[in-house]
């Protein structure tokens, strides 16, 4: 309508410029493609080498387990589920000759693609959710896309990636994850005098140790030990091999262990067992199994439990089964801590390597694998020895200083001595060959001690430390007025338990110049009538009978030379009268020198 004079109303300009500034984003609203809620669920199936795989089946299911959508993938080995409602889904990928691959509860959230990592094996097949990115014609444009290409936790931050044309790589958009992770291991070669076993603990060293870890998928850790290598006595092969499984879970890390030894006896003595003529090798082999479970848990903030169990088989003559349980309770104090273990059955050296150690999980397990069941001969059968011990720690720090007090309280059934000159012995049919030495094994019963030890360490620099020791130490020691020894009976009732104080000291550091690490120490006891029994200690300082050192010196690409130096002075020998004429030579640590080469990689 126009005014007297032709013209429109002035009041009208500004109500149809406020109109039209309306309908310009309605028209442009019409124009543009529709606003997608829905997600998308995207992947990419590759082996284990990262070839991708066509013809893949992959199935999609809700959360109520009813399938959905089923496709193949397309010759780049991807998928596609489009058109989703934003929920939990589950996935199942199968090819043949692999193992089937699946995920649950996989979010897909509205206007945004989960991109999945499917890989086939043999072995470990798994799925992996690498990132969530906006979908095509989505809220979000591709602007934002360099922002979401990994998880919130791990998302670069002002970084922006480079451009990325391949389709598969656009599909995936992130590096590549590799199936194994964190590989480490280390190889130890050693030799010795012909002593190559610690008689108190029953360790044993074969002459080539290997250990092995690595991460799958970077929650499932797997290492793999092995000692081997021929027998110091009866000179024929012998090995032992440990596989550990352990999988982080909530702060957790439970593991499983199978550990087997297998090892030849020389029938030097006992050869009434079998029947056999004098010089035959017609013993058994010794065989053992063991399946361990173990486990560490922070139950408060300062307290932590480690507990396990293993159950052995033992084959030699004779069909053994034992259970061995174990926990240790560890309280962090201000300026210290408290612990207490208990461990039956076999000993458990291995407690004692703390974290902060070098491969500390390595030297567990080389040190597990080094424990051989300490088999001996009672009333014609096959006996293991297996002990019982309850510890109780307090450690205080002050500045430089340390203070230790702890009790303990042991108790041995089927006791194994090492006896050095078994042919002085009149019961030859009670004494069995070990396996590491010219010596046999005599079954000395049951044996008991209590007692305390406490301890002092001081800090000399950053370098070197110096520990002192003092205690009491369970022994066995001769009756007086003895007869000479005719039977096994005889000899068994020689012999008592009795506590007897000792002193040890005991140094260790770095020459930082070259890097030479060592422990000397040395225990002070009466060893004129007695002799160490087995200690089933778990503490990393525990003193050890008579002079020792250890000598270890790193050496270029990434070599180690060890030398380990037991019982110098050859003391703690007891000397018992026998019918025989020579006196029988009980020991129970054993003189030993070793020397070896380790390569740490």
């Amino acid at each position: 309508m126009k005014g007297a004079r032709g013209y429109y109303p002035m009041w009208l300009a500004p109500v149809a410029s406020l109109f039209a500034a309306a309908l310009i984003p309605v028209c442009a609203l019409d124009a543009a493609s529709p606003i997608h809620l829905a997600g998308e669920l995207s992947g990419l199936v590759t082996d284990h080498g990262g070839r991708p795989q066509p013809g893949a089946l992959v199935l999609l299911f809700n959360r109520q387990e009813q399938l959905l959508q089923r496709l193949s993938t397309d010759n780049g080995g991807t998928f596609s589920f489009g058109d989703l409602l934003p929920d939990l889904y589950s996935i199942r990928v199968t090819l043949a000759s692999f193992l089937p691959a699946s995920r649950d509860r996989v979010q897909v959230k509205p206007g945004m693609r989960s991109l999945l990592e499917v890989n086939l094996s043999h072995i470990f097949s798994s799925v992996q959710l690498v990132s969530t990115v906006p979908a095509t014609g989505s809220l979000m444009n591709d602007n934002w896309k360099w922002a979401l290409r990994e998880d919130s936790s791990l998302r670069p931050i002002l970084r922006l990636l480079p451009a990325i044309d391949d389709p598969l790589q656009r599909l995936h958009g992130y590096e590549k994850t590799a199936v194994f992770t964190g590989s480490r291991g280390l190889v130890r070669i050693s030799a010795s005098d012909g002593s190559l076993m610690n008689s108190d603990t029953g360790a044993g060293d074969l002459g080539t140790q290997f250990a092995f870890a690595t991460s799958v998928y970077g929650d499932n850790h797997v290492r793999v030990s092995g000692n081997l290598g021929y027998g110091a006595a009866s000179g024929a092969p012998a090995a032992a091999f440990r596989t550990t499984y352990s999988r982080d879970f909530l702060g957790a890390a439970p593991a499983v262990s199978v550990t087997m030894h297998q090892m030849f006896v020389p029938a030097r003595v006992g050869q009434s067992l079998t029947g056999s003529a004098p010089g035959d090798s017609a013993l058994p082999a010794l065989r053992s199994i063991a399946v361990s479970f173990s486990d560490k848990t922070q139950l408060t903030d300062s307290i932590t439990a480690e507990y396990g169990m293993e159950l052995d088989n033992v084959t030699f003559l004779d069909h053994l089964h034992y259970v061995s349980p174990y926990g240790k309770l560890t309280w962090q104090l201000a300026h210290g801590k408290a612990d207490f273990t208990y461990t039956s059955g076999n000993a458990r050296p291995e407690l004692g390597i703390g974290p902060s150690e070098r491969n500390a999980d390595l030297q567990r397990d080389l040190a597990a694998l080094a424990l051989v069941p300490r088999v001996t001969l009672g009333d014609g059968h096959a006996r293991v020895q297996r002990g019982e011990s309850y510890e109780l720690g307090l450690s205080q720090r002050f500045g430089s200083r340390e203070y230790r007090v702890e009790a303990y309280r042991q108790a041995v059934k089927n006791l194994a001595l090492m006896v050095a000159n078994p042919d002085a012995a009149g019961f030859e049919e009670d004494l069995l060959p070990d396996a590491f030495s010219n010596s046999a094994l005599f079954n000395a019963g049951r044996f008991q001690s209590a007692g305390y030890t406490a301890s002092v360490t001081q800090d000399l620099g950053d370098n070197y430390r110096v520990t002192v020791i003092y205690g009491t130490a369970g022994m066995l020691a001769a009756r007086a007025g003895l007869s000479p020894i005719a039977s096994a009976g005889d000899l068994r009732h020689a012999l008592e338990a009795e506590q007897r104080p000792a002193l040890t000291v005991r140094t260790s550091g770095t020459v930082k110049a070259s890097g030479t690490r060592f422990i000397a120490s040395y225990q002070w006891t009466n060893y004129t009538r007695s002799m160490p029994a087995p200690l089933f200690s778990t503490q990393s300082s525990r003193p050890e009978p008579g002079l020792n050192f250890v000598v270890k010196q790193p050496m270029p690409w990434r070599m180690e030379m060890t030398a380990e130096l037991r019982n110098l002075l050859a003391q703690g020998y007891l000397p018992i009268a026998s019918t025989g004429g020579s006196p029988l030579l009980l020991v129970n640590t054993p003189r030993s020198l070793r020397g070896g080469l380790a390569f740490v990689f």
